[in-house]
């Protein structure tokens, strides 16, 4: 009985613990679901799920269960809750990143057309959850890219920019370049693009983040801004929308040597602008265009950028008439003989290739004004006697002895003048008459690769 009655207490006791318990529940649960139907109305104060998160919740899946993992994002996608909406953008995110078979699979049971959608929606964290889950879609799968254009994400994309959220250098508009980025790589969308005004709205981002760059994000977006315009430029009708922004040929030009990797960019974007004729003139009207690319051809430590300079400079010199004077007066000749003897294989190729351009062109205009002489002896094949031809082989051995010998003084004068400059060193200290060696030393016509 003793014991009895001290148990007794004590069961008292916890059941009146057990009601408090109870309360108090009924009251954190009371006070949950208020701020849940407040979140509707405040969105500022949900916390979103973070991508650890939906990590967290995707269960590990076996191949046979992998596709109700998919169609209960896709279900979520499709409802009319916020935080569904959301957490189904990151799980396709997530979910898509890695694997081919569950992009295709997310575009066959319609997973695209939801997240094009949310590209509307008022919420900056579902809008760049939607670009980003776009964006993976995208990986490797044209037909993904070409779905994802087919429903309106381009347009979509711009008009998200043109509002106030579209700074440039935010997650907003990093987001909207990367998928410029992939889907500008699909053929059939770069004409899509190009005449959505995608085109103006890259250019004006890429000079504002050169001009302000001081952050890693703004070095990626720069880069894939750069690549997104090269996929553009590959369809000729994008060229002529690019030459047509005020200033963009001249700003590409201004931007050559600052970098060696945003040189290569821009290099890779003018070989294309080259294969118009709007773009050459667009290049020769810039202001000391060709300086800044004969300039390139010397940079030993870049073949790549010498490469494509050398194409560039190939192009003009063959299609420009008007232009050969203008590449010898920026002063080529003494850069391409460099280049001949020390570049790689394919900038060997093409320099060789413009001083033949460049030879032929001076010889025509030299026996067009003349009538005869030196411009009959480059320009004619040779004929008659023998001693005639002896005579003029005799001339021209001579000829082209002085042409090396005045080519390798003039390549030497300017490789001191490009050092002094770099020492910042006043010209008048240094009197090229006394540095200079003799011309005679290193010329010789049989050892250069004429």
């Amino acid at each position: 009985m003793p014991n009895l009655h001290h148990n007794h207490p004590t069961t008292v006791t916890g059941h009146a613990n057990f009601s408090l318990w109870s309360s108090c529940r009924r009251k954190i649960i009371a006070t949950m679901r208020c701020s849940g139907g407040m979140s509707r109305h405040r969105k500022t104060t949900t916390k979103s799920p973070s991508v650890e998160d939906i990590k967290t919740a995707i269960p590990e899946s076996s191949p046979d269960d992998k596709s109700e993992v998919l169609k209960e994002a896709v279900k979520r996608l499709q409802s009319d809750g916020d935080g569904d909406l959301l957490r189904g953008a990151m799980e396709v995110r997530e979910l898509a990143k890695g694997d081919s078979e569950a992009r295709t699979n997310f575009r066959l049971i319609g997973a695209i057309p939801p997240l094009v959608a949310m590209i509307d929606s008022g919420d900056l964290c579902s809008q760049i959850s939607a670009l980003y889950a776009l964006l993976n879609l995208g990986i490797g799968n044209d037909m993904n890219k070409s779905a994802i254009v087919e429903a309106g994400a381009v347009h979509k994309m711009l008009n998200l920019i043109d509002g106030s959220l579209g700074s440039p250098g935010s997650d907003l508009t990093a987001a909207v370049i990367a998928n410029f980025l992939g889907l500008s790589a699909l053929d059939s969308n770069k004409s899509v693009i190009g005449s959505s005004g995608a085109i103006t709205f890259m250019i004006k981002t890429l000079k504002s983040l050169i001009k302000f760059n001081t952050t890693d994000t703004s070095s990626q977006v720069i880069e894939d801004c750069l690549r997104a315009l090269y996929n553009l430029s590959i369809l000729a009708s994008n060229v002529l929308l690019m030459i047509e922004v005020d200033g963009f040929i001249p700003f590409l030009l201004s931007m050559i040597g600052r970098d060696v990797d945003v040189s290569d960019r821009i290099l890779l974007i003018l070989t294309n602008v080259v294969s118009t004729s709007e773009g050459r003139h667009a290049i020769s009207s810039a202001c000391d265009a060709y300086t800044i690319l004969v300039d390139v051809l010397s940079w030993m430590d870049s073949p790549d950028c010498q490469e494509k300079v050398a194409y560039i400079l190939m192009v003009m010199a063959y299609k420009s008439n008007g232009d050969q004077q203008a590449m010898i007066d920026a002063g080529i000749m003494s850069s391409l003989l460099e280049l001949t003897l020390l570049g790689s294989t394919l900038a060997q190729k093409r320099s060789s290739r413009i001083l033949e351009i460049l030879r032929v062109k001076k010889g025509k205009h030299v026996s067009k004004n003349i009538g005869g002489g030196v411009g009959a002896t480059i320009s004619e094949p040779l004929c008659g006697s023998n001693d005639r031809t002896e005579s003029m082989d005799s001339s021209n051995s001579f000829s082209n002895t002085n042409a090396v010998k005045h080519l390798v003084e003039q390549s030497l004068e300017n490789n001191l003048r490009k050092i002094m400059k770099r020492a910042n060193l006043r010209q008048e200290l240094v009197s090229l008459a006394h540095l200079k060696p003799s011309a005679a030393s290193y010329s010789s016509s049989k050892s250069l690769p004429f």
